[in-house]
C-alpha cells in the first residue's frame, strides 16, 4: 500500500453540481479530508443552473480511493455521474502498435513493399543471412520474453497477466533507445518449452530480453539460449538491476570517501537479482560479502546449498558467518537488499558502520523504511519513485540493447556489464554528486547514449559468447 497519495491509484470523478453556491469549492475540500490530492478540476460543461466538472486526484490505493469517492459524493447537491480510473484507461486497448516505415500509397509502393518486389529481397538474405540484419527490422528488434511466473514482486500470475507489464517494457525500449521490441508471453513455465520456443522465434530478433521469469529456471533458461543463439541474451531482472546497483555504489561510495576493494557489504537477496548485483560486484573488486537468504547467511557449512547458492558460499563470506541478516548488517559500510520489505529497522541501520550506505530495493516496500534509514545512513537508495535515488531498471536495458544491437554483438560479457555500469555512474557530475544524487534521473538526456556506447566499444563491433564472472 502507498504511504502517500500516488498517480498509479489516480481517477477522474465527473459530478454534477449547482452552477450557483459553494459546491465546486467544496470538491477540493472533501478529497483533502478524505486524505487525497487534486491535481486537476475541470469544468467541461456550464448551463445557468448545472455545472459538470472533472475532479481528477491521486489516491493510496483502491479502498482510498473509494473513500475520496464517498466524500465527495456527501457534499451537499452534487450527484457523481461516473468514475474512471486513469491507470486503466491508459491501458486500454494496449499500450503500444506496429507502424509502417515506408509509404504504401500507391501500386508501385505496394509492389516494392509486398510481392513480387519483396522476393528479390528474401532472395539475397536467403544467399547471405547475415543482410537480415542490414534489410529487416531484425537489426532494430528486441523480444521481450517471459513466463509470467515472477512479475514485477506479483509472483506467479501467469503470462496473460504479465502482458501489460511486457508492453511498457516494450514502450520504455522505444522512448529510451529508439527499439522496436515486441512482447512475447509464453504460456509454460518449462523449460525447455521456453528455450525450444525463443531459438525457435529467434531468427526475427536482434537480441532476446528475458524478463520475470522466476529462479533458479531463469538461470537456467539464460544459460541455454546464450549457448544457443547467435544474438545477445540479456536477463534484466539479473543484469539490469545489477549495473544499476554497481553504478549508484560506485557514487554512493565516493560520496562517504571508501572504496569498494575496502567496504564490508551485507546483501538481502540471493535470488536471481541478487546473484547477478553479486558477480558484477565482485568482477568490479568487492572482496568483503556477506550474503542472506530467508534462512540466513550463505555459507558453506549449510546444508541445503543448490548450484547457484554454492557458487555464492565459495566466493563470499571467508571467515564463515553463520548468522542471521540483523548480525551481517552489524558493522557493514554497505547494505544492499533485493529481498523482502520490513526486515529491517532503524536500529539496524544505526548499527551499521560510520558514513553506512543502504540500498533498500524490494518493491513496492523496501527492506526498512526509507524515512528510518536516513536517520541512521549517509546515502539511502530505493526502488521507489517517491524518494530520492531511485535504482530503476531503465536505466540500464535501453542504452545496453542500444550498443548491443548497433554492435552487431552475438553476446554478452561481464565486461560490457562493467562498463555500462561505469557509463552509468559518470553521467553523474562531479559538481551534481552527493547524498540526494548518485543516480541519474531516468529522463537524463544522456543516459541512454552513454550506456549504448560504452556497451557499444565494449563490443569492439562482435562480441561472441559469455563468461560468468
Amino acid at each position: 500500500m502507498a504511504t502517500v497519495p500516488s498517480v498509479s491509484y489516480s481517477i477522474t470523478v465527473r459530478l454534477e453540481v449547482p452552477a450557483g453556491g459553494k459546491a465546486v469549492s467544496l470538491l477540493t475540500h472533501a478529497v483533502e479530508n478524505a486524505g487525497g490530492v487534486v491535481t486537476a478540476l475541470d469544468v467541461t460543461n456550464a448551463g445557468h443552473e448545472k455545472l459538470r466538472i472533472d475532479v481528477t486526484c491521486a489516491a493510496k490505493d483502491a479502498d482510498h480511493v473509494q473513500a475520496i469517492v464517498d466524500s465527495l459524493g456527501a457534499v451537499e447537491d452534487v450527484a457523481i455521474h461516473k468514475v474512471s480510473d486513469r491507470t486503466f484507461l491508459m491501458h486500454l486497448g494496449g499500450k503500444i502498435e506496429m507502424q509502417s516505415k515506408v509509404p504504401l500509397r500507391n501500386r508501385d509502393e505496394l509492389s516494392m513493399a509486398y510481392t513480387p518486389g519483396v522476393a528479390r529481397v528474401s532472395l539475397a538474405i536467403a544467399r547471405n543471412p547475415e543482410d537480415a540484419r542490414r534489410l529487416t527490422i531484425k537489426r532494430n528488434s528486441v523480444a521481450v520474453v517471459t513466463d509470467g511466473s515472477a512479475v514485477l514482486g506479483l509472483g506467479n500470475i501467469g503470462p496473460a497477466a504479465a502482458l501489460p507489464v511486457m508492453e511498457g517494457k516494450a514502450a520504455l525500449f522505444k522512448r529510451f533507445a529508439g527499439i522496436d521490441a515486441w512482447p512475447i508471453c509464453l504460456d509454460t513455465q518449462d523449460v525447455d518449452e521456453i528455450v525450444a520456443t525463443v531459438r525457435a522465434i529467434a531468427p526475427g530478433f536482434g537480441g532476446i530480453n528475458l524478463e520475470d521469469i522466476s529462479a533458479p529456471r531463469c538461470f537456467e533458461v539464460e544459460r541455454r539460449l546464450r549457448e544457443l543463439l547467435d544474438i545477445p541474451v540479456f536477463h534484466d531482472d539479473q543484469h539490469g538491476t545489477a549495473i544499476c546497483v554497481l553504478a549508484a555504489l560506485t557514487n554512493a561510495l565516493k560520496v562517504v570517501g571508501k572504496e569498494l576493494s575496502e567496504v564490508r557489504i551485507a546483501m538481502a537477496g540471493a535470488g536471481a537479482a541478487g546473484t547477478a548485483v553479486l558477480r558484477l560486484l565482485l568482477a568490479a573488486g568487492a572482496r568483503n560479502v556477506i550474503v542472506c537468504d530467508y534462512l540466513g547467511a550463505v555459507h558453506l557449512g549449510r546444508d541445503d546449498l543448490d548450484d547457484s547458492l554454492r557458487w555464492i558460499a565459495e566466493h563470499t563470506n571467508s571467515e564463515g558467518y553463520g548468522g542471521d541478516l540483523r548480525g551481517a548488517v552489524k558493522g557493514a559500510d554497505v547494505f544492499i537488499g533485493v529481498s523482502a520489505p520490513g526486515i529491517l529497522t532503524g536500529d539496524d541501520v544505526a548499527a551499521m558502520a560510520k558514513d553506512a550506505v543502504v540500498f533498500a530495493l524490494a518493491n513496492p516496500e523496501p527492506e526498512v523504511s526509507p524515512d528510518d534509514a536516513r536517520e541512521h545512513a549517509a546515502v539511502v537508495a530505493t526502488g521507489r519513485s517517491d524518494y530520492p535515488n531511485q535504482i530503476n531498471n531503465v536505466l540500464a536495458f535501453p542504452g545496453v540493447f542500444r550498443g548491443l544491437l548497433d554492435a552487431q554483438a552475438d553476446g554478452v560479457t561481464p565486461e560490457m556489464l562493467l562498463a555500462a555500469a561505469r557509463a552509468l555512474a559518470a553521467v553523474v557530475t562531479s559538481e551534481e554528486l552527493g547524498p540526494n544524487y548518485i543516480i541519474p534521473s531516468v529522463f537524463h538526456p544522456d543516459v541512454a547514449n552513454a550506456v549504448a556506447a560504452a556497451v557499444r566499444e565494449s563490443a569492439g563491433g562482435r562480441a561472441r559468447g559469455f563468461t560468468e564472472a
